[in-house]
Protein backbone atom coordinates (compact mmCIF):
# COMPACT_ATOMS: atom_id res chain seq x y z
CA UNK A 1 0.00 0.00 0.00
CA UNK A 2 1.04 3.76 -0.46
CA UNK A 3 0.37 4.66 2.56
CA UNK A 4 2.80 2.15 4.21
CA UNK A 5 6.27 2.12 4.67
CA UNK A 6 8.37 -0.65 5.83
CA UNK A 7 11.95 -0.22 7.45
CA UNK A 8 14.77 -2.95 7.77
CA UNK A 9 17.31 -2.04 10.13
CA UNK A 10 20.52 -3.91 10.15
CA UNK A 11 24.06 -4.06 11.07
CA UNK A 12 26.83 -5.90 10.11
CA UNK A 13 28.26 -8.37 12.65
CA UNK A 14 25.85 -6.91 15.30
CA UNK A 15 23.92 -9.55 18.26
CA UNK A 16 20.02 -10.01 17.26
CA UNK A 17 19.85 -7.90 21.04
CA UNK A 18 21.52 -4.87 20.02
CA UNK A 19 19.33 -4.62 16.51
CA UNK A 20 16.63 -5.30 18.51
CA UNK A 21 17.27 -2.23 20.71
CA UNK A 22 18.46 0.16 18.41
CA UNK A 23 14.74 -0.50 16.38
CA UNK A 24 12.86 -0.24 19.53
CA UNK A 25 14.30 2.97 19.97
CA UNK A 26 13.57 4.38 16.95
CA UNK A 27 9.78 2.67 17.20
CA UNK A 28 9.54 5.05 19.91
CA UNK A 29 10.47 7.98 18.54
CA UNK A 30 8.21 7.02 15.21
CA UNK A 31 5.47 6.61 17.30
CA UNK A 32 5.30 10.43 18.92
CA UNK A 33 4.40 11.40 15.19
CA UNK A 34 0.87 11.79 12.76
CA UNK A 35 1.14 8.45 11.68
CA UNK A 36 -1.54 5.72 12.53
CA UNK A 37 0.73 2.63 13.85
CA UNK A 38 4.30 1.35 14.05
CA UNK A 39 4.26 -2.21 14.51
CA UNK A 40 7.64 -4.50 14.51
CA UNK A 41 7.27 -7.24 11.98
CA UNK A 42 7.28 -10.83 13.09
CA UNK A 43 10.21 -12.95 11.79
CA UNK A 44 9.58 -16.39 10.03
CA UNK A 45 10.14 -19.74 11.61
CA UNK A 46 14.04 -20.55 12.01
CA UNK A 47 15.05 -22.49 8.99
CA UNK A 48 14.96 -26.60 10.45
CA UNK A 49 17.78 -27.45 12.09
CA UNK A 50 19.16 -24.12 12.97
CA UNK A 51 18.58 -21.87 16.49
CA UNK A 52 19.49 -18.81 14.87
CA UNK A 53 17.07 -15.40 14.69
CA UNK A 54 16.55 -14.40 11.56
CA UNK A 55 18.26 -10.74 12.76
CA UNK A 56 16.69 -9.43 9.43
CA UNK A 57 13.65 -9.75 10.56
CA UNK A 58 14.05 -8.10 14.04
CA UNK A 59 14.91 -4.45 12.83
CA UNK A 60 11.58 -4.79 10.35
CA UNK A 61 8.98 -2.24 11.38
CA UNK A 62 6.12 -1.46 9.25
CA UNK A 63 4.92 2.32 9.38
CA UNK A 64 1.14 2.68 8.42
CA UNK A 65 1.27 6.53 7.53
CA UNK A 66 -2.68 7.18 7.50
CA UNK A 67 -3.96 10.22 5.69
CA UNK A 68 -1.55 13.29 7.22
CA UNK A 69 0.30 15.01 3.64
CA UNK A 70 3.38 15.22 5.92
CA UNK A 71 3.49 12.08 7.20
CA UNK A 72 6.14 10.83 5.23
CA UNK A 73 8.27 13.62 5.86
CA UNK A 74 8.42 13.80 9.25
CA UNK A 75 9.30 10.17 9.41
CA UNK A 76 11.90 10.52 7.55
CA UNK A 77 13.05 13.46 9.50
CA UNK A 78 12.79 11.38 12.82
CA UNK A 79 15.11 8.54 10.78
CA UNK A 80 17.37 10.93 9.66
CA UNK A 81 17.69 12.33 12.89
CA UNK A 82 18.00 8.89 14.82
CA UNK A 83 20.38 7.81 12.43
CA UNK A 84 22.60 10.84 12.66
CA UNK A 85 22.65 10.12 16.77
CA UNK A 86 24.32 6.74 16.08
CA UNK A 87 27.95 7.38 16.47
CA UNK A 88 28.93 4.41 18.46
CA UNK A 89 27.24 2.20 15.47
CA UNK A 90 26.90 1.81 11.55
CA UNK A 91 23.18 0.39 11.11
CA UNK A 92 21.86 0.49 7.29
CA UNK A 93 18.67 1.02 6.66
CA UNK A 94 16.27 -0.07 3.83
CA UNK A 95 12.80 1.87 3.08
CA UNK A 96 10.12 0.51 1.09
CA UNK A 97 7.42 2.15 0.27
CA UNK A 98 5.01 0.52 -3.07
CA UNK A 99 7.95 -0.52 -5.43
CA UNK A 100 10.06 2.18 -4.40
CA UNK A 101 13.56 1.33 -2.35
CA UNK A 102 15.95 3.58 -0.59
CA UNK A 103 18.83 1.82 1.38
CA UNK A 104 21.35 3.91 3.19
CA UNK A 105 24.84 2.27 3.98
CA UNK A 106 28.18 4.20 4.69
CA UNK A 107 26.57 7.37 3.26
CA UNK A 108 27.95 10.42 4.20
CA UNK A 109 25.00 13.38 6.17
CA UNK A 110 24.58 15.02 2.68
CA UNK A 111 24.73 12.10 0.51
CA UNK A 112 21.58 11.01 3.44
CA UNK A 113 20.08 14.27 3.46
CA UNK A 114 19.60 13.91 -0.26
CA UNK A 115 18.47 10.75 -0.48
CA UNK A 116 15.67 11.16 1.87
CA UNK A 117 14.62 14.29 -0.16
CA UNK A 118 14.00 12.57 -3.05
CA UNK A 119 12.47 9.60 -1.78
CA UNK A 120 9.61 12.24 0.28
CA UNK A 121 9.44 14.13 -3.29
CA UNK A 122 8.61 10.57 -4.94
CA UNK A 123 6.03 10.14 -2.52
CA UNK A 124 4.13 13.78 -1.80
CA UNK A 125 0.86 14.00 -2.86
CA UNK A 126 0.20 15.56 -6.36
CA UNK A 127 3.75 16.44 -6.29
CA UNK A 128 3.46 19.23 -3.60
CA UNK A 129 6.62 19.92 -1.71
CA UNK A 130 7.11 18.12 1.99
Amino acid sequence: MENELHILLTEEDAEAEHVAELTGHLREELLDLDVDDVIPLPGGPAPPGTRAVDVTQIGALLVTLGSSATALNQVVTVIRSWLGRRQDTHPSLHLRMGDDVLEVSEATDEQVTEAFKLFVERHSRAGAAP
